[in-house]
């Protein structure tokens, strides 16, 4: 079967697309997102006064374990040797933004390697930081930038 890169056969059956006739590149993806928690919330994490421990390092870990659990999360992702996983935190006021940088040798990019650690790691933060209190609000998570492969490389926001 000709390859195009699509996620249906001729049947209209889903399938993973063959990258077999694709290129080994250097890939790597930067996702974002962001919650938005309450001063109490901020200054326990900060402080590491978290009953359920270190809310930043428990979610640092939670997404990079999440990018390299993405094949067996979204059905048609494929299963990557990641040589790159790192989550970083940036924390204003009242928010805490998340940012997971993936990097793979390969024919296929981590783009959702990285939206899944982010995501995870946002996840994680609400789940440590629940018991003080439920209004927090996860948002704006996308890919911001992405390099390698035949596409080329993207910039959110085209800067």
């Amino acid at each position: 079967m000709e390859n195009n890169f699509t996620h249906f056969d001729e049947s209209g059956n889903a399938i993973m697309v063959d990258v077999s006739s694709k290129e080994i590149t250097s890939r790597v993806a930067v996702a974002t997102g962001e919650i938005l928690v309450n001063e109490e919330i901020m200054t326990a994490i900060k402080d590491k006064t978290m009953k359920k421990g270190d809310v930043l390092g428990v979610a640092r870990v939670a997404g990079i374990m999440a990018v390299k659990q993405t094949s067996s999360l979204i059905p048609m992702c494929h299963t990557l040797l990641i040589t790159k996983s790192a989550v970083d935190f940036e924390l204003t006021e009242n928010t805490i933004r998340v940012y997971c940088t993936v990097g793979c040798e390969g024919k296929t990019g981590v783009e959702m390697e990285a939206l899944t650690g982010a995501t995870v790691a946002l996840l994680t933060i609400y789940d440590m930081c629940k018991a003080v209190s439920k209004e927090m609000v996860i948002s704006d998570v996308h890919l911001v930038t992405k390099s390698g492969g035949k596409s080329g490389d993207f910039v959110f926001g085209g800067k």
